[in-house]
Parts: C-alpha cells; sequence; structure tokens
C-alpha cells in the first residue's frame, strides 16, 4: 500500500506545471546570460564615459548588485514557501523577476533621463536578486513533493535542464542579434529586445504557477539522513560546500565563451559556439543524470560524475589552449558538462531530499543564495584576474578542478537518500 503522500504524486505533475515550475530558474540563466552577452551595450546606455572601460565596469558592478539581496530574498520567500506554501512564493518570485527583466528592459537611457536612469536600473537589479534568492528553494520543493518518490531525481533535474535550455536561447539569440544588427542598433534598442524576450514568458508563467496544488501539506515521512536532528547542520554544511562548489563549476563553463575570445584569441563567432556546446550537452544530460540517481542512488552518481570531473578538467583545458580549434574548444565544453551537470542533477534531489520538510525550502533557498552571492558573481572576474596575474591560460582549469575536488569530497559525506537505497 502507498502512502498518501506517494500517492498524491504517484503519477506526478503533468507537463504544463512542470514547465512552470522550472521557467522561473530558467529565467535566472537566461537573464545572467543575457546582461553577459549585452553587458558593454548596457554600459554605454545607463553608465556612460569616455573610458569604455569604466562603462563596461559599473554595468558589471550593477549586476553583481543583484547577488547582495539574494540572501534576503532566501530568507523572507523561504521562510513564506515553508508557512504558507510553495505555491505563493513561486508566483511571488516570478513576478518580481519578469517586473525587473521588463523594467531595465524598458528604462530610458542616461541621455534621456540622466542620473534617474542609473538608479532605476540599479533598483530593479535589487529586485531582481531578491526574487532569485526565493526562487530555487521554492520551486525545487515543490518538485521534490510532487514528483512520485521513485522518479524524484529526474524530476528535480529538470531545474537544471530548464537553465541549460535557457542558455541554449540565451546564446543563440545573443549571436542572431549580434549579427543582424549594427554595433549601434545594438545600443540603441537591440540589447532592449533580448531582455523584453525574457519578460514575455512570465504572464504564461503566472497563469500556469496560479493552477498549481500545493504540496506544503503532504503528508511524507522525515528523510533517514535527517531523522535525527543533530544531523541538520551536517547536512546543511555539506550542501554549502557543494552548491559552492558547483557554482564556481557552473560559472567556469559560462566564462569558456569569454576565455577563448579574450584568453586564447579565438574569434568571437566561434567562441560563442562554447555556450551552445554547453547548453545543448547539459540539457541532454540533466534528466540523465537525475534518472541514473534513481536507478543507483544519488551518492554514486555525484562521486563517478565528480571523480571523472576532476580527472577530465586538466586535459580538457590542455588541448583546447594548445589547439585552439572549434572542435577542441566545443568538445572539450560538452564532456566537462556532462560531467558536472550528471552529478550536480544527483546533488540537487540529495540535498533536497535530506533536508527536512517543514524548513527545506527555505534552507535551501538560503544554501543556494549564500553560494551566489559569494561565488557567483566573483568566479569570473577571480578567474580573470588569475590568469593575468600568473600568466597562465591555465588558470582556469585549477579553479575548476579545485571545485571538483571540493564537491567530490562533500559528496562522500552525504548519506544516501534515494527511496530505494536510502537506509
Amino acid at each position: 500500500m502507498t502512502t498518501s503522500g506517494e500517492g498524491a504524486a504517484a503519477k506526478g505533475p503533468p507537463a504544463r506545471h512542470v514547465a512552470a515550475v522550472v521557467a522561473g530558474n530558467a529565467l535566472e540563466f537566461y537573464d545572467f546570460l543575457t546582461y553577459a552577452f549585452f553587458a558593454a551595450q548596457i554600459g554605454r546606455t545607463f553608465f556612460p564615459s569616455h573610458d569604455p572601460a569604466s562603462s563596461l565596469l559599473a554595468s558589471l558592478a550593477t549586476f553583481g548588485a543583484g547577488f547582495l539581496t539574494r540572501p534576503v530574498g532566501a530568507l523572507v520567500i523561504g521562510r513564506l514557501a515553508d508557512r504558507v506554501g510553495r505555491k505563493p512564493a513561486m508566483l511571488l518570485t516570478f513576478g518580481l523577476m519578469g517586473a525587473a527583466m521588463a523594467g531595465v528592459a524598458l528604462t530610458p537611457s542616461y541621455a534621456a533621463i540622466g542620473l534617474a536612469a542609473p538608479a532605476i536600473v540599479i533598483v530593479l537589479r535589487l529586485l531582481q536578486g531578491f526574487a532569485l534568492g526565493g526562487e530555487l528553494g521554492s520551486s525545487t520543493a515543490y518538485l521534490a513533493e510532487a514528483a512520485p518518490a521513485r522518479r524524484r531525481g529526474l524530476y528535480v533535474s529538470f531545474q537544471y535542464m530548464g537553465q541549460d535550455v535557457a542558455i541554449l536561447i540565451a546564446g543563440c539569440l545573443g549571436v542572431v542579434l549580434s549579427n543582424l544588427l549594427t554595433p549601434a542598433d545594438l545600443d540603441a534598442w537591440g540589447w532592449r529586445v533580448a531582455f523584453l524576450a525574457g519578460a514575455v514568458i512570465v504572464p504564461l508563467g503566472l497563469i500556469l504557477r496560479r493552477s498549481l496544488e500545493d504540496t506544503l501539506h503532504l503528508p511524507e515521512p522525515p528523510p533517514p539522513a535527517t531523522r535525527n536532528p543533530a544531523d541538520h547542520r551536517r547536512v546543511a554544511i555539506l550542501a554549502l560546500a557543494i552548491l559552492s562548489a558547483g557554482t564556481v563549476a557552473s560559472y567556469l563553463l559560462s566564462y569558456l565563451t569569454t576565455y577563448a575570445n579574450s584568453t586564447l584569441g579565438m574569434p568571437v563567432s566561434l567562441a560563442f559556439g562554447a555556450t551552445v556546446a554547453t547548453g545543448l550537452a547539459g540539457t541532454v544530460f540533466d534528466p540523465i543524470g537525475g534518472a541514473l540517481s534513481d536507478r543507483f542512488g544519488r551518492k554514486p552518481v555525484m562521486v563517478v560524475s565528480w571523480g571523472l570531473l576532476t580527472l577530465a578538467v586538466l586535459p580538457a583545458f590542455w588541448l583546447v589552449e594548445q589547439s585552439r580549434t572549434p572542435l577542441a574548444l566545443y568538445g572539450g565544453a560538452a564532456v566537462l558538462t556532462i560531467a558536472f551537470v550528471t552529478g550536480a542533477s544527483a546533488a540537487l534531489v540529495g540535498i533536497t531530499e535530506a533536508l527536512p520538510k517543514r524548513s527545506r525550502a527555505g534552507n535551501l533557498a538560503i544554501i543556494y543564495a549564500v553560494s551566489t552571492a559569494v561565488f557567483g558573481g566573483a568566479t569570473q572576474v577571480f578567474a580573470a584576474w588569475l590568469t593575468r596575474l600568473t600568466g597562465q591560460p591555465m588558470a582556469p582549469a585549477w579553479l575548476m578542478m579545485g571545485a571538483a575536488v571540493i564537491a567530490l569530497g562533500a559528496a562522500l559525506g552525504l548519506r544516501e537518500t534515494a527511496p530505494n537505497r536510502a537506509a
């Protein structure tokens, strides 16, 4: 006989509900890559300067400001999700994200309204960060609780699959706009089109999220990994290590396009292909990682995947650096992405299962927000600085290998949580 919690989720949520839930996490990565692609245009629009580098730095600093409010959003919205429900929290985060993206796209330039323009953009980025801080915890908790127990890994992996689909869309749109429009058109309005393209899905997403059945009050047994309250802190520390290391690895994978162009001197048109290769590989292997964790357990998939990543990082970067060909760049990006995301999908569901339901959304949100606030905005800047300081093109590879080793060590410390494997 199935429990009532299992019975409620025996068939799992319909595809349209899954799409509505993962859309928020996808929008986060779409926003990140869109801002990264058009940082120079945004800088010239809102932070004009005689020194182009100053405009770009001001633009990047504004992007980084959003990371500062993520922990606040995680605390506030995570608590809402655990006390009131996953559904109202997800409605709030998605609505705020859409408003912030549309607001940036529609804000007049510095030339039109003066200092009010950068002030408005900074406020909107802070609002965006607040919303993003609470999104992953609420939506991942919902997927884990709504999914059939023995397919939970697959359902939760759709979170990361959504991210990689967003990477693909943002990368393709960036390439299309950059090739179709003149530099003047990109500065004037082209970058705004990319932001509005992300914001237009928000109304549909809100409609679909309103039709969700909340999972907060579905009964479920306490996870074996946390039946002892003394284990809660241990799980949180290991989860923070895994998500922090994962943030570093993920942002370094996104950095490959900039690395290929700025450090290796490859043409932009070829370097952009690294983003497409990363997005394609992730889209395919995110659900594979989740499904494998349902079959073999969360921990074995994490350990094998990140062990392979640790071994593959240096050879992959060395091959790219030595050959500087599209085949090496795209192949290296794909191999590293596959090794990373297969374990990351297993990690996300394993961490979610290990957290007690009464504080699951809030704890997951805070852990993720802290890891992205500390490492998300700094990883690519630090990689570029370290490369310049040492004069070694392999510097980002050492960073990624260090992240893989930390994630691997933390994964070894986690207890198995898969329903068919947990003790």
